[in-house]
């Protein structure tokens, strides 16, 4: 099957979860033996029109920024190239305006990618526009689902196909050592963090002495809450470890016994996906704009509080949970599993997605 990609700002143009989930699914699709295009602003330093990275055709629609330029160009680019289907971001949201006028020309299905960190452009009738006019719009949550019937899309029109993890790594990462009870947090610590909720619950169950915590993650709000832990009399039991890389992360899920999520928003939880899969118990505070408890449905290994003073008798309950470093279940949610989950959407489209 010839899949088209269009994300004008793939990386390392634009480093935001939507864009990433894009890039990786265009390499999961050329695993499969798949033909996959990307079209794209040219980031390479050669004069190359096309190149070809781990199995993936990458396109230069513009050889520079040029939003009008590459707005313009994709339709007849998938003319010509007639792919059986298109998957679009919607950044911007023209892209996916151009992409579904080209799926069009091409009898192609449009499937439109709409993870919902895409920056919002000043006229909200854009937004709209982008939402109808693919064939299908995926999110990668019913949240992101909800937010996108919003602008109009019918539900038959959408879909959701959730973030994945690397399974494998997963089982072949060793866990840190443990040492008695132990909850992490993982998030860029910003003002939507509310990692305070998490350091509240720490501070009722200070009489304690089994259990330690850790915080993975960095931002501007990192100092505050390391002031707070030391005002809560915790500091000496909450590490704030920074930054740590993918490997270090899921050492540190494996060995713990609790994951928390109290951020405010959320498009999709993804280190709670990775924590899940690490055998974490998760503790999920219920947020408006988070899709965090989503994961928790259907999964044994959950517990769902909607108010934060409940957090620390979940917490309890969650210590209370036999210990484990993997989660079996969770290899759905595996790169290449998810991957085939999308190449099924463009089947049930009428695609003969062999």
């Amino acid at each position: 099957m010839r899949i088209a990609v269009v994300i004008e700002d793939p990386p390392p143009h634009a480093d935001r979860d939507g864009a990433v989930r894009l890039r990786r699914f265009a390499r999961e699709f050329a695993d499969r033996d798949h033909d996959v295009t990307v079209y794209c602003t040219g980031w390479w330093d050669d004069h190359e029109r096309r190149i070809e990275r781990e199995g993936v055709v990458y396109e230069a629609v513009t050889v520079a920024p040029a939003r009008t330029s590459f707005l313009a160009r994709i339709p007849a680019l998938l003319a010509r190239d007639r792919p059986d289907a298109v998957v679009v971001s919607p950044s911007p949201p023209g892209a996916a305006v151009a992409a579904s006028v080209g799926g069009a020309l091409a009898r192609a299905p449009v499937v439109c990618d709409w993870f919902g960190d895409e920056p919002g452009p000043a006229d909200p009738r854009r937004r709209r526009l982008a939402a109808r006019a693919p064939t299908l719009v995926v999110t990668p949550s019913e949240l992101g689902r909800t937010r996108v019937r919003e602008l109009g899309v019918p539900a038959a029109d959408t879909a959701v196909v959730p973030q994945s993890v690397d399974y494998p790594l997963v089982e072949s990462t060793p866990p840190r050592e443990r040492d008695g009870p132990e909850a992490v947090y993982a998030r860029r610590l910003d003002a939507d963090a509310n990692l305070g909720s998490f350091l509240l619950a720490l501070a009722e169950l200070r009489r304690r002495e089994d259990w330690s915590a850790t915080v993975i993650g960095d931002g501007p709000e990192r100092a505050d809450y390391e002031t707070q832990a030391a005002e809560l009399g915790i500091a000496d039991r909450v590490a704030f470890v920074g930054d740590l890389d993918r490997e270090a992360r899921v050492a540190t899920y494996r060995a713990a016994d609790a994951f928390v999520q109290t951020a405010r928003r959320e498009q999709f939880a993804e280190e709670l996906l990775w924590a899940l899969s690490a055998g974490c118990v998760g503790v999920v505070e219920y947020q408006t704009d988070s899709s965090a408890h989503e994961l928790l449905e259907g999964h044994d290994r959950g517990i769902r509080v909607t108010e934060s003073e409940a957090l620390d008798d979940a917490l309890v309950d969650a210590w209370a949970i036999p210990h484990r470093d993997l989660a079996e279940p969770m290899r759905a949610y595996d790169h290449a599993a998810v991957a085939g989950d999308y190449i099924g959407l463009f089947r049930e489209r009428g695609v003969d997605a062999r």
